[in-house]
């Protein structure tokens, strides 16, 4: 099998993919026009395939030889962004937009299976793709629970194109590369009264600010600087009126640990706030929700990973320094059950106009990178089956 010429070959079919994808960008867990693309193309590639929860799509491919399993993952959800790119095949959905780069995952994702599919006669083993809903809030727990793993594959691979790295470059190490992240609610309870005679109340809000000053302190004093650790406070509400003391005050953000010690640190961070809250004659609830686990790849999927670079990029443009982020990804899921790598496709190219963060209005992708992930995805599978 000749990858390279083949995925050039295949090129311009990809992109049309990526941008029908970009016009039509759905939210985690409604991707219903969108798992109806992807279940209808795999099904014309003679793929097996299954729903896996209502718009997870799973497609497995079986070589005309028997061997091992290997998965390998893609997202598929959009976020709550209007669009201010000007593209020509911009979001179609108001106030929705594949500003992720999942549109590009896709396209190569299936063009990997297509190119595969069409080469099942020298695979030695299966290969299912798996396409998962809701990556932006945790959707790949909801497919383990319906069935994502029940055909036991041996290992798993994800990927995510990635801005911040430029095209032709491959960002991979290994043990951990992205962090956990766990999402708390917050939510204060003082006495409401009026503004006028605060002595006869107990307001939340100014609770709320030595808490801020308490959780600063204890990421800066108590948080051991060789583990990276976040914690972040996003989102405050409190008061209906400039004159009435309110009587609750919610405050939301996320914990992020790139280390496995990050049950410890919530639990101090539950601790602190409830003494400091306590201190202000108010007391508080606490409610976390697990985003995704620490993403730690393993050593022997990495070494796969870095041939399959090697052969695509060069050894020359793998990166291997500061590609580690406080950002989390919920392949993590699947790479705690089953050996798995999860790696960075750069995406920059200021000539293409890709060079915004993810999650901007502006996000674009260089479409040249969607190439290097087919191939980075068949050499996986062919090395790993062979």
């Amino acid at each position: 099998m000749d990858i390279r010429r083949e995925v050039k070959e295949l090129e311009q079919d990809m992109i049309t993919l990526r941008r029908n994808f970009h016009r039509h960008p759905e939210l985690g867990l409604h991707e219903v026009w969108t798992s109806g693309v992807i279940e209808a193309y795999l099904k014309d590639l003679g793929l097996e395939v299954r729903r896996c929860t209502e718009t997870g799509v799973i497609g497995v491919l079986k070589g005309d030889q028997p061997g091992k399993t290997i998965l390998l993952r893609c997202d598929i959800d959009a976020l709550p962004v209007t669009e201010q790119t000007g593209l020509p095949f911009a979001s179609e959905n108001p106030g929705v937009m594949h500003a992720c780069g999942h549109d590009g995952h896709m396209a190569l994702h299936l063009t990997t299976a297509r190119l595969l599919a069409s080469h099942r006669d020298e695979l030695k083993g299966t290969v299912v793709f798996l396409f998962q809903t809701n990556e932006e809030d945790a959707g790949a727990e909801l497919m383990i629970e319906a069935g994502a793993l029940d055909d036991k594959p041996d290992a798993v691979c994800g990927f995510h194109l990635w801005s911040p790295l430029p095209t032709g470059t491959i960002g991979l190490i290994s043990g951990p590369i992205m962090a956990s992240s766990w999402y708390f609610k917050l939510t204060i309870h003082g006495l409401a009264g009026h503004g006028g005679a605060p002595h006869t109340a107990i307001n939340p809000i100014d609770a709320a600010g030595h808490v801020l000053t308490a959780i600063k302190t204890l990421h800066t004093l108590e948080c051991d600087s060789t583990k990276p650790s976040v914690i972040s406070v996003c989102k405050i509400h409190s008061g209906t009126k400039e004159i009435t003391v309110p009587d609750t005050l919610e405050m939301e953000g996320s914990i992020r640990c790139l280390h496995d010690g990050d049950a410890a640190l919530r639990e101090r961070f539950r601790e602190l706030c409830t003494a400091v809250c306590a201190a202000y004659r108010c007391t508080c609830d606490i409610e976390f929700k697990c985003g995704n686990s620490l993403l730690n790849n393993d050593k022997g999927m990495t070494r796969l990973a870095t041939r399959a670079a090697e052969k695509v990029v060069g050894a020359e443009n793998i990166l291997t320094d500061n590609i580690a982020v406080m950002l989390g990804d919920d392949f993590a899921e699947f790479s705690n059950r089953v050996p798995g790598v999860y790696y960075f496709i750069g995406t920059r190219n200021e000539e293409a106009g890709s060079v915004y963060e993810h999650h901007h209005h502006h996000f674009n992708i260089d479409e040249a990178s969607l190439a290097i992930g087919v191939q980075m995805q068949a050499e996986m599978v062919m090395d790993y089956l062979k």
